[in-house]
């Protein structure tokens, strides 16, 4: 029996690899108009757009290359003499072309790029089969076969492309790329055997290599912030991503940055290197803004020219179906139009602009007419890098607003199984009122944890709550440092929420501190919610549901009281919260609605002093430091992964905590000569002390030093000749860190190797004109 009528089937058999072809240069349009959205857009339609047509794309042309090598005409014979199956063949190496995908998108996600290996096999076998094609059409000899050779040119090129740089963006290539040659340092023990065997009538001083670079090779004097974001893009990010350690002159040089600008210069230095990384990662950038890929382009568009020149005026058309003839047409047509639109996209990308800022002085003016026409093309992608927003979750409105039973396993609204579910109740809030807080919030740290910079990553708010000039008693330290960090975020988002209810109205001068801190904690909870991967681990999606299912219990046994918000709130701050919830239920359940509660009422018995204005002051600044603490704690592969999806406000702060020495991954310490150089490896934890001898220093001293020993001390001061033999004492090499290698001084401690701190570089300032 049948199931398609035989009308149906020889339709089928004509019209599906027309079909499909068809459909895959469709796909690759939408590619490549659409993928570089994502970019900065937080839409939900753009990702499952994009997700779809990438999934497809691939699967689209491996299909028609497989239908393309098993073609046979209505009698079963070889196909080889049949004009229709010959431009059939001709057009295998398109597909290629397609598999090689557009410019804008090599991978959704990072784990594309770990697959780098499958898409190399994949390679492997789809050019051998385009090629079997080929060869099975080449006996034919017709002028088709011949013109089959540069687009094959052009595919190879392509997909080649792809999956070098799949390889490149991939985890362990990216960091192996970047790592330096080792760096052992000088020879700490023929230096010493040296100096021990040298007598004090010895003319000549030992030179000690340094092996420190202390110039300073600063990229970004030319005024235009997109050359600083480029320079600390190719010196810093790419090592942060990498988890390689960076040295101090490079955090010198990226907090002289950051402390030159205003804050919305700040934050468009580091949206511009943000924007570095994901074409690094997720496009052909690595290939492209190369000589190289200039070369492989130019070569693909002049093959895609010719062989449309050569299929207009050397093809006779009468020898082809009509539906062919524009099949072919339009697949030419749409090559040269993809070429042509990834070219303009170069044109307008941020590596123009920089390499525009970059050229040489006698360009200057023709450089600088490009530059203007450029920036102010609307579709240029120096207009919007990321979405500039961050995402607004409200678990008290969210639990108002679902009316299902609190118990019902399917209502969730926290379940993140449910993918529609969670993006329910989302709104978004521009990032522009905030960045000035942030900023300067983490100034003001430089200068509290001058010493040690690594040490405001140990706080979580606790810093803010004791050190507060009001002197805020250490009543709510329980609240940050005694539980976890999602414990901590559940608790003040709800007493943030209810503290509004509390006391006097926001008035005028306390309202930007109130609008920071909600939409701080509701950007928390939704970090909480939709990305906790990005925040320590901990058990938030259970203290969420818990306090979700016992907040729409506790608000449907008084539906009837509750009209709006603002009695929901009031409810709560009435029930008597004296008795800790713990003692009353257990720790069966992880819901912290009630310790909220009792949160929310001690804010306002600790701070009944204050004046409106410095209470919200202190919330906020309890936020920021909450917010501090979470991107310094997320992974950069977490970051990575949200730049696809519009970024997040989150990575931004991470980056520029980084530019001010807030990493672990800078190297603040001063050590011996033997600097490890940028991209070694991972920070090691520093040594514990060991028995065999009594090294100790001070911070900013210099090195260790070694106790005296009965051995000769050999030392001189510059240009006084050569050195002079002390009646005791062991030999000290004593050093500065200057121009040129490491001097003699006379000491009379034991061997030390001591460095002086290098005078910084003029301060460098930012001139945005002409941006």
């Amino acid at each position: 029996m049948e199931i398609f009528p035989e009308s149906v089937r020889k339709l089928w058999d004509e019209w599906e690899l027309r079909s499909m072809l068809l459909v895959s240069l469709f796909l690759q349009i939408v590619l490549t108009i659409f993928s570089n959205r994502r970019k900065f857009t937080v839409a939900i339609w753009i990702r499952i757009l994009i997700w779809s047509a990438y999934l497809s794309a691939d699967w689209v042309a491996t299909v028609s290359l497989g239908t393309l090598s098993q073609l046979e005409d209505s009698e079963g014979k070889r196909h080889d003499m049949d004009p229709n199956h010959t431009i059939m063949a001709f057009w295998a190496p398109f597909l290629l072309l397609h598999l090689g995908g557009p410019g804008t998108i090599t991978a959704y996600s990072l784990e594309d790029n770990e697959l780098w290996l499958r898409h190399l096999l994949g390679l492997v076998v789809q050019v051998g089969v385009a090629f079997y094609v080929f060869l099975r059409s080449w006996t034919s000899r017709t002028p088709l076969s011949f013109l089959s050779i540069p687009m094959f040119v052009a595919g190879i090129i392509k997909y080649g492309e792809r999956t070098w740089v799949l390889r490149s963006a991939s985890k362990q290539h990216f960091g192996d790329a970047l790592l330096s040659v080792p760096d052992p340092g000088p020879d700490y023990a023929e230096i010493v055997k040296t100096y021990y065997l040298q007598s004090h009538y010895a003319k000549t001083a030992l030179e000690i290599k340094s092996g420190i670079d202390d110039g300073y090779h600063d990229g970004t004097r030319s005024g235009k912030y997109m050359n600083a974001a480029y320079s600390l893009f190719m010196e810093q990010l790419r090592h942060l991503y990498a988890d390689l350690i960076l040295s101090l002159d490079d955090q010198q040089k990226s907090e002289r940055i950051i402390r030159s600008a205003s804050s919305e210069e700040a934050f468009k230095v580091v949206e511009a290197e943000l924007s570095f990384l994901y074409d690094v990662l997720y496009t052909k950038a690595v290939v492209v803004y190369s000589p190289l890929g200039f070369l492989l382009r130019t070569v693909s568009f002049l093959s895609t020219i010719s062989t449309l020149v050569a299929f207009g005026f050397f093809i006779e058309r009468h020898e082809f179906s009509n539906v062919d003839i524009n099949i072919t047409y339009a697949l030419l047509f749409g090559a040269i139009f993809l070429e042509i639109y990834a070219i303009v996209m170069l044109i307008l990308s941020d590596w123009s602009i920089v390499w525009l800022c970059s050229s040489k002085r006698k360009y200057t003016l023709l450089t600088n007419w490009i530059h203007r026409a450029i920036t102010s093309f609307p579709a240029s992608a120096s207009g919007k890098r990321w979405s500039r927003s961050m995402a607004q979750k409200n678990l008290i409105d969210s639990c108002l607003r679902d009316k299902t039973k609190f118990d019902h396993e399917a209502n969730s609204f926290f379940d993140k199984n449910k993918f529609l579910e969670r993006f329910r109740y989302m709104t978004w809030e521009k990032v522009d009122d905030i960045k000035e807080p942030i900023l300067s919030f983490l100034l003001e740290m430089t200068e509290v944890f001058d010493k040690d910079r690594r040490e405001l990553l140990k706080h979580r708010g606790d810093y803010v709550i004791t050190n507060n000039r009001h002197s805020i008693s250490r009543e709510l330290d329980w609240s940050v440092v005694d539980v976890e960090f999602d414990h901590s975020i559940l608790l003040w988002h709800i007493a943030t929420d209810l503290f509004s209810y509390i006391g006097d109205p926001i008035n005028p001068k306390s309202e930007n501190y109130a609008k920071i801190s909600k939409c701080l904690s509701e950007y928390m909870l939704y970090l909480l919610v939709m990305c906790p991967f990005m925040l320590p681990k901990g058990i938030g999606k259970f203290r969420i549901r818990d306090t979700c299912s016992e907040a729409k219990r506790f608000f449907q046994e008084r539906s009837l009281s509750i009209y709006d918000r603002n009695k929901a709130c009031s409810l709560l701050l009435d029930v008597d919260t004296e008795i800790e919830p713990s003692e009353v239920k257990g720790d069966k359940s992880k819901s912290v609605l009630f310790e909220a509660c009792r949160l929310a009422n001690m804010l306002e018995l600790v701070t009944a002093s204050m004046e409106l204005e410095d209470k919200w002051e202190m919330i906020s600044r309890v936020w920021l430091e909450m917010l501090c603490y979470a991107a310094s704690h997320c992974g950069w592969a977490q970051h990575g992964q949200q730049l696809r999806r519009g970024g997040e406000l989150l990575t931004h702060v991470c980056l520029l905590m980084s530019h001010l020495g807030f990493s672990d991954q800078f190297q603040i310490f001063r050590g011996p000569p033997t600097s490890t150089p940028r991209g070694q490896g991972v920070a090691p934890p520093s040594p514990p002390p060991r028995g065999r001898s009594n090294l100790h220093g001070d911070e900013g001293d210099g090195p260790p030093q070694l106790p005296p020993r009965g051995r000769p001390n050999l030392h001189r001061d510059e240009g006084d000749g050569p050195p002079q033999l002390p009646p005791r004492g062991r030999p000290n090499l004593h050093r500065e860190e200057v121009a040129g290698p490491p001097l003699l001084r006379p000491d009379s401690g034991g061997l030390d190797l001591q460095r002086e701190e290098v005078r910084d570089p003029p301060l460098l300032r930012l001139d945005l004109g002409g941006l």
